[in-house]
């Protein structure tokens, strides 16, 4: 069986190896996760949550060790302190959200002589196939209501953040959870495929590429396995005349090159009114150059390394492109001694000049580069938004609350903001359009699609 190796984007050396499970290891923790949910289902929402609540005080007893952990694996600056004070708000939410999303829903046209109402009955054994961008609340966006919906859960971590699998064990292990009920499996992506493919889950959560997601897709196919799909994003911003132009410069620049620019709704393009335009690509630019590119276990890096060379070097070649059709880098590398061609070290770029024609406006990059455009008005940027094959969010800058929410009914995503970007609130759904995926995490509706309506419909008259 083959190991899975975590190569460390600080200096190339190898961190951690796992050997990957026997086939029938994993079948034991399905058998075992069958057997624990079984009983698990019957346990009260209120003990259920609790045990939840035990595991998020285990993680957060941990976070001094994890912050420079994360660093090495995937080259966040400790500076930022971890996620747990996202964590933390998510598993809260939903634990004290639980007993009211998953209580029985009653129809409102009561009938003598008949009890009649909709109970969620969880799942059975849910997969988390998790990234390595966010590994800690990516996965806790799944498994912390998946357990509380009463189900088990099997979590299968990236190669890249592998030890984050094993601090997810150790806090479950410390919350006194039923034996089997949660299993970290070290999987190769064949093994994973074929975990799937076999039909021994009940639900598969799977973040990360558009590549990825269709390769769970074909791996389910004929199973009639529920998926749960986040996939990629080319998450737009657009700045009205009205915005408050400073807010707008210091958010999205944070929202463009927070974590070196992997996140999920990381603001990748941005269009601006004609009348801000130029004050704003200046602010911009200003403020992106402060940004301090260096080792991420030292307190004064503010841009860590990108996980991998090669998405580092998928960016270079966006920008490249860019450059050959005429846009202009506002970024002098040299400006930053850290970036150097054929590393994880980018420095970060804002591009102008740029358009729909090249590929750094309209596939992901997933990195720290971002293209401003000038707009004429709310329907060129509105075009512009929606010319895109993914939808996860999409921001808009301005102090019309009332216009802000007309542009967000055309807009084609998952959430739209006004006045943030690159926040995620448990207490809505987290879901996307397009290629961007199917399915939701988080929020009431999270619970329903962790859970199958079950109907009794009771003539006792």
């Amino acid at each position: 069986m083959s190991d899975i190796v975590c190569i460390s984007p600080i200096d190339g050396s190898e961190l951690v190896r796992r050997p990957a499970a026997a086939d029938a290891a994993v079948a034991q923790a399905v058998a075992v996760a069958r057997a624990a949910q079984r009983e698990w289902r019957k346990v009260p929402i209120a003990e259920r949550s609790a045990h939840v609540l035990r595991f998020l005080d285990a993680m957060l007893a941990m976070n001094q060790e994890i912050v420079p952990e994360l660093a090495q694996q995937m080259g966040r600056p400790v500076r930022y302190g971890g996620e747990f004070r996202g964590f933390e708000e998510r598993v809260r939410y939903v634990a004290g959200m639980a007993e009211d999303a998953l209580a029985p829903v009653v129809p409102h046209d009561e009938r003598a002589g008949f009890r009649r109402y909709i109970k969620r009955d969880p799942l059975g054994l849910v997969l988390v196939v998790a990234p390595w961008n966010y590994p800690y609340l990516t996965a806790v966006n799944t498994i912390a209501p998946a357990l509380i919906a009463g189900n088990a859960v099997l979590l299968k971590h990236a190669a890249q953040t592998i030890l984050v699998g094993e601090r997810f064990q150790m806090a479950m292990d410390h919350a006194g959870l039923p034996n089997g009920l949660f299993a970290n499996l070290v999987l190769t992506h064949d093994q994973t495929s074929r975990l799937i493919g076999s039909g021994a889950v009940d639900f598969v959560n799977f973040t990360g590429s558009v590549e990825g997601g269709r390769a769970i897709e074909r791996a389910a196919a004929g199973t009639f396995t529920p998926l749960g799909l986040e996939l990629g994003g080319k998450d737009p911003a657009y700045v009205r005349a009205d915005a408050d132009l400073d807010f707008a410069v210091e958010n999205l620049v944070d929202g463009a090159f927070y974590n070196s620019g992997q996140c999920c709704c990381g603001v990748e393009r941005i269009y601006v009114h004609e009348s801000l335009y130029d004050r704003f690509v200046d602010g911009f630019v200003e403020l992106t150059g402060r940004y301090v590119l260096g080792n991420p276990l030292d307190e004064a890096t503010t841009l860590g390394p990108m996980a991998q060379g090669r998405f580092a070097d998928l960016i270079r070649r966006q920008t490249a492109q860019a450059l050959a059709r005429g846009a202009t880098a506002h970024i002098d590398p040299a400006a930053f001694p850290a970036n150097r061609e054929g590393t994880p070290y980018l420095a970060p770029q804002v591009l102008t000049g740029v358009d729909h024609s090249m590929s750094v406006m309209t596939e992901e990059s997933f990195g720290p580069v971002v293209g401003i455009m000038k707009v004429k008005d709310d329907a060129e940027a509105l075009a512009l938004m929606n010319d895109s094959v993914y939808g996860l969010t999409a921001s808009i800058w301005t102090a019309d609350l009332d216009t802000a929410e007309e542009l967000g009914n055309e807009i084609e995503t998952g959430t739209v903001f006004m006045n943030r970007c690159d926040y995620l609130d448990p207490g809505l759904a987290w879901t996307g359009v397009k290629d961007t995926g199917r399915g939701a995490s988080l929020s009431r509706i999270g619970f329903e699609m962790l859970t199958r309506p079950k109907s009794f419909h009771l003539r006792y008259g």
